[in-house]
């Protein structure tokens, strides 16, 4: 029987290594009481921010040596609760470290609104007294650009103190998704009984008996069913907290207020969502190479998965992978090269799945600690471009902390994304330049026209369905499961209209399993970010060191500028359609390739 192991049966050498942040709990609990402490500095400042200069960059002193601590301590507890969500004593402790994280926020809501006391011309006579001051010049804009939006230093404390709250839609889903919910044993065709988990559900959706692919996908989904009401809830519960956070805050719309976090225009996001949605035509023929590869009148949501070649691909080993990354990144500079190897090298991976763990794949960390990336390694070519991505995410940290302050290191999801899809980008390039084998080099050309499916087409819609229910809810109409699965099953069949597929039952439910709708209008920046990196990629193949060197200075500017100009320093604007567009026909030329190449 095939089976996830429990965590102690994986070597140390494929486990992150946490404990170079703190040694051992009782470490970080020190820590702990230290930054709680030290919250009362904070707190004196209130009343007193614009009095001086002097006391203004006290207090900014202040403010990064607290919270560079707090985000120390909420990794370390994040990073142990993720291992294992099974595990009472660190999800306790994660509960801890998001407790400290409101009060600190709390102990300094009055910044924000205090700041606003200033004009550009008061803050420019700052810095002439204290010129320390101007290495705050972009936060301080930031705040400033946000007034409107800005409540009463009572007001913006009661939001800080509700921040635990707030999450907790999420926080139950999360737990529901990873921890409780156990899926059912299936046989697969040779015989072996194989749980079904949510690390290994797509890898068995692309074993080549179609059969079982179908029982994958019915007993899958019909697990989700037994908690339809639940996840309905907590979904509807999420999107509610959105709408009314924005309110409270004097936006019009929830996805007006997430998008102006990061000073992104509104147009970015429905330029995104027409261009795509003008382009389905594009994955219709994708899906219908699919169709025609596999022999079958009419494409199955259980199909979707399949590889083009229909077959499941060679196995990927992690070391295999770790080698064919590293080198796929040659064309961004010796030095970046290098620095990625060592992290390889150094516990930056937590790399394969075990029983409670935490589903998905992510990159985490800290301004003071080296980067932390959580993987679910199924030895497949899939694993590998999800190496490749979450090592975009953490290499981009490592630049930006290495050229930026504290406060402008930390940068934007929306360029983020940008950072890990150039390494699938390259990644494809060089396995479809030097796979040693036929095989490998077909399968990479599948694997990037998959991920292009699932980022640009599947996050796109994505983003259609968090835009629909967030303004159903703002309308006042009743966000129920039925009401989910009408949305998204619309979506779906508009999506696959263009191509000969079924859009079951079953597929009408795939929302319950997405845990980034709860994210607040997090999903579109994979879809800016993969249409921004193809645009990169062109120009570093098209002008090589120049554009490989404006790609590295935007990823060291972190969050120095603001992501929409970031990415101008790489050459590239996301105000247009261009680069999307650019982005499909570069698909369209990929599904040429493979149709020539497989005979479709």
């Amino acid at each position: 029987m095939s089976s996830v192991p429990e965590r102690s049966e994986i070597d140390a050498e494929y486990k992150w290594s946490v404990d170079s942040i703190f040694a051992d709990d009782e470490e970080w609990e020190a820590a702990y009481d230290d930054v709680e402490e030290r919250l009362d500095d904070l707190r004196a400042y209130e009343g007193r921010v614009t009095e001086s200069a002097a006391t203004l960059l006290d207090l900014f002193e202040t403010y990064e040596s607290v919270f560079r601590d707090v985000a120390k301590v909420t990794s370390y507890a994040q990073l142990r609760a993720s291992e294992d969500t099974r595990d009472q004593e660190y999800q306790a402790l994660s509960s801890k470290a998001q407790a400290l994280s409101a009060e600190a926020s709390s102990a300094s809501s009055y910044l924000e609104p205090e700041l606003q006391e200033l004009d550009e011309d008061d803050f420019a006579a700052f810095v002439e007294a204290e010129p320390a001051l101007a290495e705050y010049e972009h936060f301080v804009d930031d705040v400033l650009r946000t007034k409107p939006h800005t409540r009463s230093a009572e007001v913006e404390e009661l939001l800080a103190d509700l921040s635990e709250v707030t999450g907790g839609a999420g926080e139950a889903y999360s737990m529901l998704a990873n921890a409780d919910m156990t899926f059912p044993t299936v046989e697969d065709p040779d015989g072996e009984d194989v749980e079904i988990s949510q690390g290994n559900f797509t890898t068995l959706l692309q074993k080549p008996d179609r059969e079982f692919r179908r029982t994958v996908h019915e007993e899958f989904y019909g697990e989700w069913e037994t908690v339809r009401n639940t996840v309905g809830t907590t979904l509807a519960k999420s999107v509610k907290k959105d709408v009314k956070l924005a309110e409270a805050r004097n936006y019009d719309t929830a996805r007006e207020a997430a998008l102006d976090g990061p000073n992104v225009p509104v147009e970015v996001y429905d330029t995104l969502v027409d261009t795509v949605r003008d382009n389905l035509d594009s994955l219709g023929r994708h899906a219908d190479l699919k169709r025609k590869a596999l022999g079958v009148d009419t494409l199955e949501m259980w199909d979707l998965y399949m590889s083009l070649t229909g077959d499941e691909g060679p196995d990927i080993s992690y070391e295999e992978a770790k080698e064919h990354v590293i080198e796929a990144v040659a064309p961004l500079g010796e030095a970046y090269q290098q620095r990625m190897a060592e992290g390889l090298e150094s516990r930056w991976v937590d790399v394969y799945e075990n029983r409670g763990k935490r589903s998905g794949a992510f990159s985490s960390g800290t301004y003071d600690t080296q980067p932390f990336i959580l993987m679910n390694y199924q030895d497949d070519v899939a694993s590998m471009y999800t190496l490749a991505h979450e090592l975009g995410h953490s290499m981009h940290s490592e630049l930006a902390k290495e050229t930026q302050p504290w406060q402008d290191a930390d940068y934007e999801i929306f360029v983020a994304e940008v950072a890990s899809t150039v390494n699938e980008t390259l990644l494809t390039k060089h396995l479809l330049e030097n796979a040693e084998s036929d095989e490998l080099r077909v399968h990479a050309l599948d694997q990037y026209l998959e991920r292009f499916r699932s980022t640009l087409f599947r996050q796109t819609m994505f983003a259609a369905f968090e835009q629909a229910i967030h303004e159903h809810d703002e309308a006042g109409k009743p966000l129920t499961p039925d009401a989910f699965d009408e949305i998204y099953g619309d979506l779906k069949a508009e999506f696959y209209g263009h191509a000969d597929a079924t859009v079951d039952d079953h597929i009408r439910r795939e929302w319950m399993r997405i845990p980034h709708f709860y994210y607040n209008f997090y999903v579109y920046q994979y879809s800016t970010g993969i249409s921004a990196a193809a645009a990169i990629v062109d120009r570093i193949e098209a002008e090589g060191e120049v554009a490989a060197a404006e790609y590295r200075e935007a990823l060291r500017a972190g969050g120095s500028e603001y992501p929409i100009d970031v990415l101008e320093i790489a050459g590239i604007d996301m105000t247009d359609s261009e680069p999307i567009e650019s982005a499909i026909a570069t698909y369209d030329d990929y599904l040429d390739e493979a149709a020539s190449l497989l005979d479709l």
